[in-house]
């Protein structure tokens, strides 16, 4: 099969510049937190059948999935559909929901992540399709719900659940258009202290929950400066992310406090030796500590349920995947490709880190406009993203040919 250039993939991509704005400033236009992504599910499966993709359908907990060929070698391309909320809109220069088209670029939420990705593979699937695919591939599209409240779990459940395990994966989170191969892991983990409530005006008679857990809190301070570094993916860190009190009234001693740890672990690290490390801190006492599980619900009303566990992963440079995707993007932009990772986790935690599924990541969108109120995408970077994903499976036909 005669290899496409990268310049003619580019002006194929530039013929469905205006439909992938078109379709990305629809979808921006829909609010979709996780579990409430229906309509905007709903118009991706209509972008899906009007491309002409096979077996469109929603999954069981309501992610868009389409198929593009037939063949041995099975290549899914990610993108989540679901956004975090918006804030205070005050805060926002432009209508988070507008869609904004101006000076080149299109803003809202979901403008960096991951909506781009959704359409610009989309497109770039399109373009295979009418240049034909190469024997024995098979493109998996999904456009996955729930990724923010719980990464990784959509992709579990289409893969273990219902079945569709592909061979290889790309990702859509934000890589500014360079080729990310992993990123650090990542836990959540409760500690409580208990106390004896008491009136505020006899407090010597309780014992204060909050003050058996300050010390605690200033343990897991000193020990996120010892923690281990790796060269590639940076340093494991823990910080406290929240903390309540339970009280019987504000007059009262509290007789419980509560705290939740963001835990990234690094290379060498393991969920297991997070655990320890918290259960020895100096002031840890009788507190309690266990690992948070999430429970949530589909769109679909499917019950969702998974523990806070996420782990790291990466893939070898060398990897057929990632030199196959860096090279799609060279032939494109005319440069090799910056080969790094993200800062935060991924949907990669279940396709790379549980399953071992080789998986890297291409998109447009810079890693740290995400969940800000200032998100935004280059149009020209969506033309250039759609040109890639097109090259992808015919260079990875030729590297992993089985």
């Amino acid at each position: 099969m005669t290899r496409t250039s990268g310049a003619d993939a580019v002006a194929g991509a530039k013929r469905y510049e205006t439909q992938i704005v078109r379709f990305l400033r629809e979808m921006i236009a829909i609010p979709a937190e996780s579990g409430r992504e229906r309509e905007r599910c709903e118009r991706v499966k209509a972008e899906y059948e009007k491309l002409g993709f096979a077996d469109v359908r929603f999954d069981g907990i309501g992610s868009v999935v389409a198929r593009v060929g037939e063949g041995p070698l099975v290549i899914m391309m990610d993108g989540h559909i679901d956004c975090v909320g918006i804030g205070d809109p005050q805060a926002w220069t432009y209508d988070p929901f507008a869609g904004k088209l101006e000076g080149g670029k299109v803003h809202g939420r979901g403008a960096v992540d991951e909506l781009p990705a959704i359409a610009c593979m989309a497109y770039g699937a399109k373009l295979l399709a009418e240049r034909g695919l190469p024997p024995g591939v098979q493109i998996v599209l999904v456009a996955s719900v729930l990724e923010e409240a719980c990464d990784g779990f959509p992709l579990m459940h289409l893969i273990e659940t219902e079945g569709v395990r592909p061979d290889v994966v790309v990702l859509g989170e934000p890589t500014n258009l360079d080729v990310y191969r992993g990123h650090r892991g990542r836990m959540e983990i409760e500690v409580v202290t208990k106390g004896v409530s008491a009136h505020g005006a006899h407090c010597e008679r309780g014992v204060n929950a909050v003050y058996k857990m300050a010390p605690i809190v200033a343990d897991i301070e000193a020990l996120n400066a010892t923690l281990r570094s790796d060269d590639f993916l940076g340093k494991g860190t823990v910080t406290v992310s929240f903390i309540d009190c339970k009280t019987p009234s504000l007059n009262a001693v509290p007789d419980e406090a509560r705290i939740v740890l963001d835990r990234r672990l690094t290379a060498g690290e393991s969920p297991e030796s997070a655990l320890e490390e918290i259960r020895a801190l100096p002031h840890l006492g009788d507190a309690g500590v266990r690992v948070l599980a999430w429970e949530g619900q589909a769109w679909t009303g499917a019950p969702a349920r998974q523990e806070q566990v996420f782990p790291t992963w990466v893939v070898p440079e060398a990897h057929p995947l990632v030199q196959g995707v860096a090279a799609a993007a060279q032939a494109v932009l005319g440069r090799a490709p910056a080969i790094s990772r993200w800062v935060f986790s991924t949907n990669g935690v279940a396709t790379m880190g549980r399953l071992g599924i080789p998986t890297v990541g291409f998109a447009p969108g810079r890693e740290e406009l995400a969940h800000t109120t200032d998100e935004w995408v280059e149009v020209a970077d969506l033309v250039t993203a759609a040109a890639v994903y097109s090259l992808i499976p015919e260079d990875l036909a030729q590297r992993m040919r089985r």
